[in-house]
């Protein structure tokens, strides 16, 4: 039943969110700054960390490959097949809820815990659309985070493959254009787009409606990653059956 309460105040929350609109130039500089924290901050993060997770995937698919009759450019093919279906929109966003998500429950935490959510309802401003909606429309640009991540996946395997001496540059590019369906691409960045607003409203959530003082902050800020990385895992299991199956 506690679950249930959650997920009924979870949907409550979004209606709010789009109900009673604040003033617009008022939203737009809030759009712009909310970008600047959760999506210009994170780009260092990301390429960091899919550069290496495609050179990771390049090596180990290298060393598997010991029948010398499967062709090299097999590394290319599947580097490019996890990177694009999984590593880069899945595993860069549960990166993601760690770091975006505990910033948001955080910052919204601490308006709660100093009263600042309060005075905004006193002034007559809807607190949830105020402080929520913006940081939804600023993550609707996060697959342009995913798509850099795609790219500077495939560089890492390219360098890991080629600078490691496990695959010529000829086949890495052979592999690499092998048998590509566009509708992958469309898959990815359809996950991306639900993930980006998982990563806005579920942490804004854990965030608002917390309760005490600065140490449930902390507690609101880890159960957030806890259940936007499990709502992500499900999400990416249902649409994984429904878009490709």
């Amino acid at each position: 039943m506690f679950y249930l309460d959650d997920i009924g105040r979870y949907f409550l929350m979004l209606k709010g969110v789009f109900s009673r609109m604040t003033k617009g130039s008022v939203i737009r500089n809030l759009i712009f700054k909310e970008i600047d924290d959760l999506i210009i901050g994170s780009l260092g993060i990301t390429v960091f960390l899919a550069f290496f997770i495609g050179a990771v995937v390049a090596i180990q698919t290298a060393l598997n490959l010991t029948n010398p009759l499967i062709p090299k450019k097999l590394i290319a093919f599947a580097s490019r097949q996890s990177v694009i279906l999984e590593f880069a929109p899945t595993f860069i966003s549960v990166i993601m809820a760690g770091k975006v998500g505990s910033f948001i429950t955080s910052s919204i935490g601490t308006m709660r815990v100093t009263e600042q959510i309060d005075a905004l309802e006193v002034m007559g401003i809807n607190s949830l659309n105020y402080l929520v909606f913006p940081k939804i429309i600023a993550m609707l640009t996060y697959p342009f985070v995913i798509a850099i991540a795609m790219f500077t996946g495939v560089f890492g395997a390219y360098v890991a493959g080629v600078y490691g001496g496990f695959v010529s540059t000829d086949d890495f590019l052979v592999g690499l254009r092998e048998e590509f369906m566009p509708y992958h691409l469309v898959y990815a960045f359809i996950k991306t787009f639900l993930y980006s607003f998982l990563l806005a409203t579920i942490p804004s959530f854990h965030g608002y409606y917390m309760k005490g003082g600065a140490l449930e902050v902390g507690k609101a800020s880890t159960s957030a990653f806890v259940w936007t990385t499990v709502v992500i895992v499900i999400s990416n299991y249902v649409l994984t059956q429904l878009l490709l199956s």
